[in-house]
């Protein structure tokens, strides 16, 4: 739920966002790859829409959920030894093929960056197919910062990504904006100690948004720019 408490316009001297389901919709790419690893292993393939539930928390989750078909329950360590690699191969191939930015990104992004805000891209999906990502999507050039999910030894919704974030800019916590889509960025951000905001679309592991403890729920990142201002 929204905190009607915050004083609007939020000042902050910097803003992180991320990346599947808050810039993008990646869905069709990682579940095209997650069901090409399913039939390469011989099990059966899901439903996009299923496979939409299971991400936010990085690839090996990802896989492990599409192995067992559930948001919980585990699978054994050496089909997961198995499977990542195979996905990852597909996922590869599959990367920004059919991604596309949300209604709002572009501008959204364009207005942060002429309030002379710098911008961080938090996500927990790794390196090595974020920078390609963004790249595709014309969009890498506006973040000062990049920090994926295996930049650090901890992910979302640990703090470190976002506390690391604020020391690269200088900053306290409190004076700089996260902005997703999920319990991972909601509890990432309170737990580091930055005001959130959540957009009303992507990737929320099947939960609503509306239940999270957020700042604010917003329907577009060109949204979110109208509630804050620079510090």
């Amino acid at each position: 739920m929204a905190n009607k408490n915050l004083r609007f316009p939020l000042r902050v001297k910097a803003v992180t966002i991320d990346l599947d389901g808050t810039l993008a919709a990646t869905i069709p790419d990682l579940a095209a790859a997650a069901n090409l690893m399913l039939r390469e292993l011989g099990r059966p393939v899901l439903e996009v829409e299923r496979i939409r539930d299971f991400v936010g928390k990085g690839i090996p989750k990802l896989v492990e959920r599409a192995l067992v078909g559930s948001v919980d329950g585990a699978a054994p360590a050496d089909l997961m030894a198995r499977a990542l690699p195979v996905f990852e191969r597909f996922y590869a191939e599959a990367n920004g093929r059919h991604s596309v930015l949300y209604p709002g990104v572009s501008e959204g992004l364009q207005a942060l960056r002429l309030m002379q805000l710098p911008l961080a891209c938090v996500t927990n999906k790794s390196g090595r197919f974020t920078i390609p990502l963004l790249e595709q999507l014309g969009i890498a050039h506006y973040f000062e910062q990049v920090i994926a999910g295996d930049a650090l030894p901890q992910k979302k919704p640990d703090p470190a990504q976002l506390l690391h974030a604020c020391r690269a800019f200088g900053i306290a916590p409190r004076e700089m904006l996260m902005i997703g889509d999920s319990v991972n960025d909601a509890q990432a951000a309170r737990a580091a100690g930055c005001p959130v905001f959540c957009v009303t679309y992507g990737y929320n592991e099947g939960q609503d948004v509306r239940e999270l403890d957020v700042d604010a729920i917003v329907p577009s990142l060109i949204e979110a720019k109208r509630l804050i201002q620079k510090a």
